[in-house]
């Protein structure tokens, strides 16, 4: 058993293969999963632990490691509960350089969520490759302490992972910029890949609470949409099992109920891992 099998993440998202079939040119891989009580947060689980074992069961079906995930969106339709659930995943198309894929996490005949990606190899000839976003400049995560976010400890999900604030107000301001983040990691060292930036996406306290505290959303901010998109995959892979990621999340309109969140996710060196939006409501 290798590390990352034997980390709690992996065993919370693990799928057994039941069933492969073959039609009209589209391959459909069928997994029994379980959906685990440690990652709920409020009524339900966690949006990007569900986001991991949809991206599982597609990476699994197209079975290529040379096809990196590099984007991912996924619908959040219904509440799960934990337990058995059964994910369906279809290589709708596959091309020379590129996979395209969808994923259907059911539970007792309901529709949980609905996941598309594009897994895609490298591009063939020299691409250009330039960065002009820039890193946060922020204290490295040994220099940061170690405080709770207000997410504090009253959900199993929050022991899932390390967190060390650096973007965080140590109260709402109804005048200041919805803005959160900083340093984390998952609880227990696991190399990094597409499974944990998915996770990564959605890992952080809403950026709403920053400015209109959480009593503005007593019952949490589910997640309609989260869509991730996968910058460096080389980048992550590269990166030790112990390695902190800095995230930085942000809201800028909250109407009729919804708000959207737009984040990302840098390792420590200053390269670019991964973007994601997403969709949630003010519960």
């Amino acid at each position: 058993m290798t590390q990352a099998e034997g980390h709690r993440f992996d065993r919370d998202t693990d799928l057994r293969l039941v069933d492969v079939r073959e039609a009209d040119g589209i391959s459909t891989h069928v997994f029994d999963a379980r959906i685990d009580a440690g990652w709920w947060i409020h009524a339900g689980p966690n949006g990007g632990y569900l986001a991991a074992i949809l991206l599982r069961s597609m990476l699994e079906a197209v079975d290529d490691p040379s096809r990196s995930p590099r984007t991912q969106t996924t619908h959040f339709t219904a509440r799960p509960q934990k337990g058995d659930a059964r994910v369906v995943a279809r290589i709708e198309r596959s091309g020379r350089s590129l996979s395209t894929c969808t994923a259907r996490l059911e539970q007792d005949g309901r529709l949980i969520a609905l996941s598309l990606a594009a897994l895609g190899s490298p591009r063939p000839g020299d691409p250009p490759v330039f960065q002009d976003a820039r890193m946060p400049e922020v204290p490295p995560p040994r220099a940061v302490d170690p405080r709770e976010t207000d997410e504090g400890s009253r959900f199993a999900f929050r022991q899932r992972y390390e967190m060390r604030p650096v973007f965080d107000r140590t109260a709402p301001d109804p005048d200041g910029s919805a803005e959160t983040g900083g340093w984390i990691r998952l609880a227990g060292a696991r190399p990094g890949d597409a499974l944990l930036v998915t996770a990564l996406s959605d890992a952080w306290p809403p950026a709403v609470f920053q400015k209109l505290g959480r009593e503005a959303s007593g019952r949490g901010v589910p997640t309609v949409e989260l869509t991730c998109h996968f910058r460096s995959p080389d980048g992550v892979t590269r990166l030790a099992p112990d390695a902190w990621y800095l995230v930085r999340f942000a809201t800028r309109s909250v109407r009729d109920g919804f708000m959207e969140e737009d984040g990302e996710i840098w390792s420590e060196d200053g390269t670019l891992l991964a973007q994601s939006r997403q969709l949630a409501l003010m519960a």
